[in-house]
């Protein structure tokens, strides 16, 4: 990736990434809530069951064909460490007529806060903040949060443009990746045609979707794709219908977040691997309890390894579909984002 690491940045960009970090921990328990926590009751609140994911469903290369909820939120997210350069808005979709403003609001007509925006709302620090966020999430397309170039005293982020499309092709993307992956030196099919076909469908299992997915995270991907070129970092947040997972898609690859069910039993050794009392246990990590099972939060992290990175002597390589481009890293039953007071606890699913 292009994005420049810690000792290759000034002081002053240190302290931006750091309040970057912070700010997206913040964000992380924000779309948690709104995209799987707020789900989960809108089928409880209708008597119908929520459609908890299969484990299988987060093996790498997993092939799952579904259907689209629609009681499950879905959105795209783009926050962006530093400002995306106006150079690029032939790629990336945001002009005046989508900036966040109260005059685009009303003309777009996407929901009712007409009387109650403020340019306030849109930065981070303001209490209002959430509620225009969760407004925002429910428009077409993507919303994109970024760095206020207006003011250099100090760095803050806020909300800047919704409806904001993706117009790259895969098939630029798939060429980005295989360059700085090494597996091609001019175009995408420099190898022939089947080749060219093999990267493509290797560009979403590089960003942890089967290439059979719809165009929601397809146009996920290719944003993450697109914005690994510049020196900044960016995270992409994907809440699917379809999948029932938010994804988040950065530098540090690539995490699932899921509704997990858990028998009355297997709350009871979890509590007590964790040695923990079963009380605490529900009260610290399910966001519900019902007689036969609670359900909690479950993180899986991917990592790249040797095939999804480039090459140590940065040789041109040739390219064996067969094998795999992530492993499962983590595995943690997280605690919802009101629980800050307690840590994940290690548990191994996917797998067994």
């Amino acid at each position: 990736m292009a994005f420049l690491r810690r000792n290759e940045i000034g002081w002053n960009e240190r302290f931006r990434r750091c309040v970057y970090f912070f700010l997206r921990d913040e964000l992380d328990g924000l779309l948690i809530s709104e995209g799987l926590i707020k789900s989960y009751k809108a089928f409880r609140d209708s008597g119908e069951e929520y459609p908890f994911v299969e484990m299988r469903e987060l093996k790498p290369r997993a092939r799952v064909v579904g259907q689209e909820y629609s009681k499950h939120s879905h959105f795209i997210l783009i926050f962006n460490e530093g400002t995306i350069p106006n150079t690029v808005k032939t790629y990336i979709r945001f002009f005046d007529s989508n900036k966040i403003t109260k005059e685009n609001l009303v003309n777009l007509a996407i929901f009712d806060l007409k009387e109650l925006f403020n340019q306030k709302m849109r930065f981070f620090e303001d209490t209002a903040f959430p509620i225009l966020l969760r407004e925002l999430l429910k428009s077409d397309y993507a919303v994109m949060m970024q760095q206020d170039p207006t003011i250099k005293a100090r760095y803050r982020y806020g909300l800047t443009h919704f409806h904001v499309r993706v117009d790259w092709p895969v098939a630029q993307a798939a060429e980005d990746l295989a360059k700085y992956l090494r597996y091609i030196s001019k175009d995408l099919y420099e190898k022939g045609e089947k080749v060219g076909e093999v990267i493509q469908q290797k560009l979403y299992e590089y960003y942890g979707f089967h290439y059979t997915v719809g165009g929601r995270r397809t146009a996920a991907l290719v944003a993450a794709r697109f914005l690994a070129r510049f020196h900044f970092i960016s995270t992409v947040y994907i809440c699917s219908a379809e999948s029932r997972t938010l994804f988040r898609l950065a530098e540090q690859g690539i995490f699932k977040y899921v509704l997990i069910r858990l028998s009355n039993e297997e709350i009871r050794d979890v509590a007590q691997e964790a040695k923990m009392d079963e009380k605490d246990f529900v009260n610290g990590y399910l966001i519900d309890r019902t007689e036969k099972y609670g359900v909690g939060i479950f993180l899986v992290s991917y990592e790249y390894n040797e095939h999804s990175t480039p090459p140590p002597d940065c040789k041109i390589r040739e390219l064996n579909p067969d094998y795999q481009w992530l492993n499962v890293d983590l595995q943690l039953l997280v605690p919802p984002p009101c629980r800050g007071d307690v840590r994940p606890i290690h548990l191994s699913r996917v797998y067994s």
